[in-house]
């Protein structure tokens, strides 16, 4: 039967450049690779046809031949899939994209790679952890030093990580011989999984620790002190290296991620490194103006003043009384916003003041006044 063309195999055009052709072939390796579709012989054609086509368009003195001579090019035994193309130097070649792809086939996790690799290396890195922190804004702006407590997986002082009773210690694994993989073939390939006697780490312990039961590691809760900068904004991370989980059996600690939120202020609000404060003052400061003075967020007062005539949203802008940005000698800016407050529970007198003052006001309310004065004009279009 004809071979398809490589191109159609993989589902790409002629002009397609080497990152999109290894995505391509990733997609579909990972679609149909034996470990992934057992017992079904359609799939394994289909992943060894992908394979070589992958093989011969990765090269850029194959795919030349290819475009100009076909699958002609490689008949004869001249160097293509069907002749010497399989033998070890492509098996090394595509080892990087079958370690990424498959190694939850191989017996690793976290992004495919085995966590002790091989040569018998029993130890493996330690889980990373999360901490959810809560601060104020006030702490957002100066920065703290804060102490926290987190359980998680210390090494064994019983058996100082190894997982062996004391006076013992782990012996090389019988099945793959400290290499912490065994291997089966599949076709034109040899596939590598972790060990099932081991788990891949190459070694097996026969008289575990009593402590940790084999582990190296024990659960305990630990006190840490995190320096947080002035500056953090809400969703920060924060990593401490090596303050996660302890590594299996002597293996490397994990790191601890420490994510931020800021609790909502009473009188502030954030956006960025500037703050706004919305500021209630009465009809009569508006109307004639005078000085207010207003918080900042460092705990001192600033002093605003309220020009005659003031109307209700009208911002004033405090250079510099905002919030540090991180790691940085600047800081934003805060913004006053007013809010007139029309008065409540009034007495007679006050009542009887306010309407004299009504019946005199002519041309002091010109917003109000244009507005109305239209409304009518507005109203008088559906009379007529």
């Amino acid at each position: 039967m004809a071979k398809r063309d490589y191109y159609e195999v993989l589902g790409v055009g002629k002009n397609v450049d080497d990152k999109e052709l290894k995505s391509a072939f990733r997609k579909m390796a990972k679609q149909y690779h034996p470990d992934a579709n057992p017992d079904d012989d359609t799939a394994e054609q289909k992943f060894k046809e992908a394979s070589e086509a992958y093989e011969v368009l990765k090269e850029p003195q194959k795919r030349a031949a290819y475009d100009r001579f076909g699958h002609a090019a490689f008949e004869d035994g001249r160097g293509g899939p069907g002749g010497a193309g399989f033998g070890p130097e492509f098996s090394s070649s595509m080892s990087d994209i079958f370690e990424d792809l498959f190694g939850e086939f191989m017996g690793g996790g976290g992004g495919g790679r085995r966590q002790g690799g091989r040569g018998g290396s029993s130890a493996a890195r330690g889980s990373d952890l999360r901490y959810d922190m809560e601060i104020s804004l006030t702490d957002a702006y100066a920065g703290k030093s804060a102490q926290i407590r987190v359980p998680t997986s210390v090494s064994c002082e019983t058996c100082s990580g190894s997982g062996a009773k004391p006076g013992t210690s782990p012996t090389t694994c019988s099945t793959c011989n400290g290499q912490g993989a065994v291997r089966s073939s599949s076709g034109f390939f040899t596939v590598e999984r972790a060990c099932p006697t081991c788990q891949g780490r190459g070694t097996v312990i026969s008289d575990p620790c009593t402590n940790c039961s084999g582990q190296g590691r024990v659960q305990k809760e630990r006190t840490l002190s995190v320096n947080i900068p002035a500056g953090v904004e809400d969703g920060t991370r924060i990593r401490l290296a090596n303050e996660g989980e302890s590594g299996v059996r002597g293996g490397p600690s994990g790191d601890l991620y420490i994510f931020l939120s800021i609790k909502q202020h009473e009188f502030f609000q954030r956006d960025g490194a500037d703050l706004f404060s919305r500021v209630p003052i009465s009809m009569t400061s508006a109307a004639l103006g005078g000085e207010i003075e207003v918080p900042t967020i460092d705990g001192k007062k600033a002093r605003v003043t309220i020009p005659e005539g003031t109307q209700g949203g009208k911002q004033f802008r405090l250079k510099s009384k905002g919030m540090p940005v991180l790691r940085s000698s600047q800081h934003g800016d805060m913004y006053i916003q007013v809010s007139v407050e029309t008065p409540v529970n009034l007495t007679r007198k006050q009542k009887e003041l306010l309407r004299d003052f009504e019946s005199q006001a002519k041309d002091n309310s010109p917003q109000s006044a244009g507005f109305f004065t239209k409304a009518r004009s507005f109203w008088d279009s559906f009379g007529s």
